[in-house]
């Protein structure tokens, strides 16, 4: 019988002693693994495919929040893709419609260089304003809902933590981001990679030192063939429209999918698109190949076999360009039903109508600049009791044009709509430099003009061009008060957004001293009103007939009173818009005239922009109504005249100072 404690326990079992020591190896041999692997290089991934991996989309920053799949928009993959360090592209131009995910896109460029390929990265918004809340609202959730992001962006706990608003710092670059109304901001630092996004809403120059564009991507030149740009926008007017020129200049690419009954492939066109009238519910794509329907549900599929066709050879094949329209939309986004309902209210208006091509399309909007008959203007005049303003004028504004020896004034009655009445013609005798047509001019704001309900109005707000002697026009305008005159100046380009920009203050001369914060002067996009005026003169009117029955004049329909003059009418119609072509040989729009003397046109564009400062683009019911309240209200005076309650009078008191600089 064996003893029992010379039994081996299990503990001390020379053949468990291996296992531990096998174990014990495996264990090193793990953590060796675990650490090869950390110092092993991430895996060569395209920009789409980092995206499928990585990118999470935040509640805060997407209306579908979770895993980001390139399945959900396919034809974004391939652009994605040529912003990867292994394509040979180095600019990729994306002229698009609203809501087709390209600013998702660009994101996940942007937290791909972070991650995968580090380096200097330039990211351009139109204005600093708008880079600042791009940052707050899309940049900080793609570092915040990545993992492999926020370990390489530190927090934004210190002042040297490299993390700001508008500067992300990691490990091999940086993420600078700007705006190009901002010079300092666009030449700051080298960049390889340069996200250039809605270009078009850029700025003409930035801080008067040129072209955003050209001077956001002089900053990649030192990277030569390594530089990756991205150019994306929706379009705007033709001819002036820089994604349009950069998208001509490329091989023109579009997506062009298969017909689900006959296979042909075909990039999709808003023509193609029909419905029943008043039925925006039954739109239908018809296949080119075929002719068949094909419901809304196949786009999915649909898109998922599409492919990018080049349509044109590019001079420049280091340059790929793109174009994609809310037609291809993903199912839940922006739907074909949506598109003919926007397409359906845009009818009759031709702002909403060029909004439809700019967002809905990803089209440009063909300006209409012919200069109107002047002869069909003078046949179209009204009569109505001169230098009375009509009834549906509610307030007064004047446009002055300052010419060498005269000062020429147009005053215009407005109405709900903008419409709009000619109430005066004033030239006052002498340039600048004579006195008397300053005071002149000041006598004119004090004067009030008659109106159909016997009240009377005054100049709610004279708008003064300062192209010609503009120290004289600021001293003039400061010495009125800038309650009721406005200092404006003209620049070329249109701005329909905010056509008037301003005020910011200049210098203004006075007795041979500099004034600070001396004149606040406006800056006029005059293309933008000459065209609106040309299209207001364009628009239908009722026939007697019909305005016996109660019909009204459209919105934005111009009058003429019967006493204004030949010569008037060719100065209000002196110009016309052209096409014209630059050394490079893109197209762009340009205001030509047709005869010298412009004055009556010009006068109208300011007369116009004072409307804008008025505030009268942006009233509201209740304003409008308060003004026809004002005017219906008569007040007998003591000598039984009736005089109105004054209608948009300066709430400041004009100062009445003279400046000594008139003498």
């Amino acid at each position: 019988m064996s003893d029992p404690s010379s039994t081996t326990s299990p503990r001390s079992s020379p053949i468990f002693a291996e296992d531990a020591d096998a174990l014990a190896f495996d264990g090193a041999q793990d953590v060796l693994q675990a650490w090869l692997a950390g110092l092993r290089p991430d895996p060569d991934l395209t920009v789409s495919e980092w995206a499928d991996r990585h990118r999470k989309l935040s509640s805060r920053a997407s209306a579908e929040p979770g895993q980001y799949r390139t399945t959900r928009t396919p034809y974004m993959r391939e652009i994605m893709d040529r912003l990867s360090p292994g394509d040979p592209t180095q600019r990729v131009v994306f002229m698009k419609a609203a809501q087709v995910g390209a600013t998702e896109a660009g994101n996940n460029w942007i937290g791909f260089a972070i991650h995968q390929a580090p380096g200097p990265m330039l990211a351009v918004q139109p204005t600093v304003e708008l880079a600042k809340r791009n940052s707050r609202q899309r940049i900080d959730p793609l570092i915040d809902e990545s993992p492999e992001l926020r370990e390489r962006v530190k927090p934004a706990r210190s002042r040297d933590a490299g993390n700001t608003m508008l500067s992300k710092e990691f490990a091999g670059g940086i993420l600078i981001m700007t705006g190009a109304n901002s010079a300092v901001g666009l030449r700051s630092t080298p960049a390889r990679y340069i996200f250039l996004d809605e270009v078009d809403a850029y700025p003409a120059s930035a801080d008067e030192e040129g072209d955003p564009v050209t001077l956001a991507e002089a900053r990649s030149l030192t990277f030569a063939h390594r530089r990756k740009v991205f150019l994306v926008s929706t379009p705007t007017i033709r001819g002036l429209s820089r994604i349009e020129r950069e998208y001509e200049a490329t091989d023109q690419r579009r997506f062009f999918v298969p017909c689900p009954h006959c296979g042909a492939m075909q990039w999709l066109k808003f023509d193609r698109l029909r419905w029943q009238k008043g039925r925006p519910e039954t739109a239908e794509y018809h296949c080119e190949g075929c002719d068949a329907a094909i419901a809304e549900h196949h786009k999915t599929a649909m898109l998922e076999a599409g492919e990018w066709r080049t349509t044109t050879t590019a001079a420049d094949p280091t340059t790929v360009g793109y174009h994609l329209s809310a037609l291809y939309s993903p199912i839940g986004w922006l739907s074909w039903e949506r598109i003919v309902r926007a397409w359906d209210a845009a009818q009759g208006s031709d702002e909403a109508i060029k909004a439809f091509r700019n967002t809905i399309l990803g089209e440009t909007w063909v300006e209409t600049g012919e200069a109107p008959d002047w002869q069909r203007l003078y046949d179209r005049r009204e009569r109505w009791k001169s230098g009375t303003v009509p009834a549906g004028g509610l307030f007064l504004t004047a446009g002055a044009d300052v010419q060498k020896d005269r000062i020429e004034v147009d005053v215009w009655a407005w109405g709900r709509g903008l419409e709009s009445w000619l109430v005066d013609h004033v030239v006052i005798e002498g340039g600048p430099d004579r006195h008397d047509a300053w005071s002149e001019l000041t006598a004119l704001l004090d004067r009030s003009w008659p109106h159909e309900r016997r009240a009377h109005l005054r100049i709610a707000r004279l708008a003064i061009d300062t192209g010609y002697e503009a120290p004289a026009v600021y001293s003039w305008s400061r010495a009125q008060g800038f309650a009721q005159v406005s200092p404006v100046k003209g620049v070329e380009g249109f701005n329909r957004s905010s056509p008037v920009s301003g005020p910011t203050f200049v210098d203004a001369t006075e007795g041979g001293k500099r004034l600070r914060r001396g004149a606040r002067l406006w800056t006029v996009a005059v293309s933008t009103f000459k065209a609106e005026t040309y299209r207001f003169l364009r628009l239908a009117r009722p026939t007697e007939e019909e305005m016996a029955d109660g019909a009204a004049f459209p919105p934005g329909s111009v009058h003429l009173p019967h006493w204004v003059e030949n010569e008037w009418l060719k100065q209000f119609v002196a110009e016309q818009l052209v096409t014209v072509r630059t050394k490079r040989g893109f197209a762009r729009l340009e205001w030509q005239k047709l005869r010298e003397r412009n004055e009556a046109l010009d006068c109208r564009v300011y007369a116009r922009a004072a409307a804008w400062i008025a505030g009268a683009d942006r009233w509201s019911e209740v304003r409008w109504q308060d003004l026809e309240r004002q005017l219906a209200v008569d007040v007998a005076g003591s000598d039984g005249e009736v005089a109105a309650k004054p209608v948009l009078r300066p709430s400041v008191r004009r100062r009445t100072v003279r400046s000594s600089y008139m003498g």
